[in-house]
């Protein structure tokens, strides 16, 4: 493990004389501060038959398979399986937008390389392709099939235009030309003016028209984002079944109002017909840092983000009602691809469904969860007759304990509330913090700009790589750096996806650090919804990797080995490897050999050869994965002692954590990173240990068995590949972990 010399504290020799001129230090590129030398490819991963690895892309659209069977669920609230429709097709935007986008360029570059399930890029594109085409069907027969009627018998009435009474449309036609009219751009196809470019997820209607003197002729009216897609065209109260009052509420979609109106925008033409069509294109931002001077990185970052509505047409969604001939015309004029072709029989961009949510129909809804704590003081116990909030030291409290806080059952205001103490507090004279996925409006903004001072450093790593994020951090970094606060924006070659804060404090007996972890992000709002395990500590060995992890992170730091940190990308890898074949060997001494890892993914393929050579020694390993999983459980001779279970539900599961038995000196880690390439090849990533004893066997004893436990929200995945549900055995009660968390911390 590599530390400063023994002599460190000796002045270093002056140099009297550069060995370079100024020119070339200031126009020397950076260099990646966190590349390991580059591990040798583990030999038993080529041992393993490619069917012992499920197909990475296909998983993933198991998952949101999975996604799906919770809109299905009819025991759910109406408006929360919309909720679920809606983040289905959210999910399926996003995984065109980068994976497919991916295996489309390779199949476009000709390759023929096979991936570790021995599936080709053709081969994959065309099983994506018709995985996809049965999920979309599903996923639209359900909406108009099911959620439309279904909403409307419990008066939230999504109508077609003809549904409307002449009132209705004379209102919605007077809104249309004061208000939608003047936004819409009609653009015509003809000789003198090519197939208009489609930006990417756009809602579009292709209209046929027909002249006397032109004869058959084709325009594109893109409907514009800047008004909601649900227009409400009446709102009441009416009795419920119980004979309360609810609200009512009546919709159509603005498409069918423009459709309506094309005369409006055509006049002189007949109008013919009228189709939707919805476009997405390759938004994945490859960017070369070894071609890039990294002082330019928000210059090139703002250069691809102007580019990423320009990329190629990976998917496109049309009616079934537009005829073949048609279709095929617009795969054309889109440069697309007919694998790159969807037909559905109902709404498109249904991501749209969560304007839903905002109804004032809590009867329609889960019961909103309030988490019972929401500043430091409360969490610790102390009410207005122990001491005043204003009063509590919590670094005293953390030089005597380590404390978790546990999202979304406990509030993230915890966290801002120890932030803005910090900020305020005389002794802190530096805080350092990393972020990735801030949101807009963070309450931990006014804190960083509070505490910045004359004696108090402040600086922050704002990742403007992290993906769909990129605009609002680079202008959250700028923000930052206005009001003075030193910031960074990531390092060379790698994004940085650990969430960590540093305080350091002078106190009586010298300088202390305090820091907090994370497996999430600092975002206030996800931290309501999203699962996630945080860690607030003073141990000195802690405290002092996360010192020396942001001088690698903010400055020229070559460092790799920490002690007590697992560090992506120079040893995370090996580490957890390792702990896995130390299990193996303590199963070979006491037979009581245990993993368990929870987290989003499970890619890598050397992680997955070392959990089967586990198995294959007979250690119990159970694997709760939310995502993608490409290890096949409970092949004979392979992974008969591999269980894998997934959780959806009311939460979206994001903690990782990594426990093994250990020949009962039990070890767990909790961090940002899952076992996937791009984590520990790509990213800067942090594992933390768990010490304080009482978190540990919370964690150990409680946490992970609950979700090994849930009846409700998991799924269990067989040898098959298949995506099983886990029900209650006879006589059992459901057990459903997420209502187990929010009892649990209420108590």
């Amino acid at each position: 493990m590599r530390r400063r010399p023994s002599d460190a504290s000796a002045p270093p020799p002056v140099a009297t004389e550069l060995p370079v001129s100024i020119e070339e230090i200031t126009s020397e590129p950076f260099y990646p501060p966190l590349s390991a030398e580059p591990e040798p490819p583990d030999a038993d991963v080529a041992l393993f038959p490619p069917d012992l690895f499920i197909n990475r892309e296909l998983s993933w659209l198991a998952f949101n398979a999975r996604v799906l069977e919770e809109a299905e669920d009819r025991n759910l609230p109406l408006l929360e399986r919309a909720k679920f429709a809606a983040i289905f097709a959210s999910n399926l935007d996003e995984f065109f937008m980068i994976r497919v986008a991916g295996v489309k360029r390779k199949v476009t570059a000709g390759r023929t390389d096979e991936g570790p399930d021995g599936r080709p890029p053709l081969q994959q594109a065309l099983a994506i392709q018709a995985v996809t085409q049965q999920l979309v069907e599903r996923h639209a027969a359900l909406i108009k099939g099911e959620l439309i009627p279904s909403l409307a018998e419990s008066g939230v009435q999504i109508l077609n235009w003809v549904d409307l009474t002449d009132a209705e449309r004379a209102d919605l036609r007077d809104r249309f030309l004061h208000d939608i009219f003047p936004v819409l751009t009609p653009q015509a196809v003809d000789s003198a003016r090519r197939f208009p470019h489609v930006s990417n997820q756009s809602l579009n209607l292709l209209v046929v028209l027909r002249s006397p003197a032109a004869g058959f002729r084709f325009a594109r009216v893109k409907v514009p984002a800047v008004f909601p897609r649900f227009l409400n065209v009446g709102e009441g109260v009416e009795p419920a079944e119980n004979d309360e009052p609810r609200a009512s509420y009546r919709f159509v979609m603005i498409e069918q109002v423009i459709a309506a109106h094309l005369r409006e925008l055509f006049p002189g033409n007949d109008i013919v017909a009228s189709y939707p069509f919805h476009v997405i294109r390759d938004s994945d931002i490859d960017l070369d840092e070894d071609e890039d001077d990294i002082r330019d990185l928000l210059v090139t970052m703002k250069e691809f983000l102007q580019q990423r509505s320009f990329g190629s047409v990976v998917q496109l969604v049309t009616d079934f009602q537009m005829p073949d001939d048609v279709r095929g015309w617009l795969i054309d004029q889109l440069h697309a691809d007919e694998r790159d072709s969807y037909v559905i029989d109902g709404p498109m961009a249904a991501e749209s469904l969560f304007e839903l949510m905002k109804l004032d129909r809590p009867d329609l809804k889960e019961t909103p969860y309030q988490p019972p704590h929401a500043s430091f003081s409360s969490l610790v116990g102390a009410t207005d007759d122990d001491v005043d909030e204003d009063e509590l030291d919590v670094f005293a409290l953390l030089r005597e304990r380590d404390v978790m806080i546990h999202h979304p059952y406990q509030s993230f205001s915890i966290f801002a509330d120890f932030l803005r103490r910090a900020s305020r507090d005389k002794h802190v004279v530096a805080i350092k913090q990393t972020l990735y996925r801030i949101g807009r409006d963070s309450p931990l903004v006014p804190s960083l700009v509070e505490a910045r001072d004359d004696d108090t450093q402040v600086a922050v790593l704002v990742e403007v790589k992290a993906r769909f994020d990129e605009e609002n951090n680079i202008s959250l970094a700028h923000r930052l750096e206005e009001k003075g606060v030193h910031v960074a924006y990531g390092v060379h070659g790698l994004k940085t996806h650990c969430k960590a804060t540093l305080i350091v404090r002078q106190e009586e007996d010298g300088t202390r650090r305090y820091v907090h972890l994370s497996t999430g992000n600092y975002n206030a709002s996800t931290a309501r919804i999203y699962e996630d395990v945080a860690l607030f500590t003073a141990r000195d060995e802690i405290s002092a990797d996360v010192s020396e992890l942001f001088n690698v992170l903010t400055g020229f730091s070559l460092q790799s080995d920490y002690r007590k940190l697992l560090v992506a990308p120079a040893a995370m890898r090996n580490e957890l490897v390792r702990r896995i074949d130390r299990e193996v060997e303590r199963h070979r001494q006491s037979g009581d050999g245990r993993i368990v890892f929870k987290m989003n993914s499970l890619v890598d393929k050397q992680s997955i050869a070392a959990l089967y050579r586990a198995s294959q020694a007979g250690v119990q390993i159970d694997l709760i994965v939310r995502g993608i999983c490409c290890l096949r459980p409970g092949v004979a001779g392979w992974s008969e002692n591999i269980r894998v279970t997934s959780i959806v539900g009311r939460y979206l599961e994001h903690s990782r954590i990594y426990y093994f038995h250990n020949g009962g000196n039990d070890e767990i880690y909790l961090g940002s990173a899952d076992l996937m390439e791009r984590n520990l090849d790509k990213r800067v990533e942090v594992l933390f240990p768990i010490e304080e004893e009482s978190i540990r066997r919370h964690l150990i004893d409680e946490i992970l068995p609950g979700y090994l436990r849930d009846t409700v929200n998991a799924r269990e995945l067989n040898a098959d590949g298949e995506w099983l549900a886990r029900r209650p055995a006879d006589g059992e009660e459901p057990f459903d972990v997420h209502e187990w968390g929010m009892a649990h911390y209420s108590a």
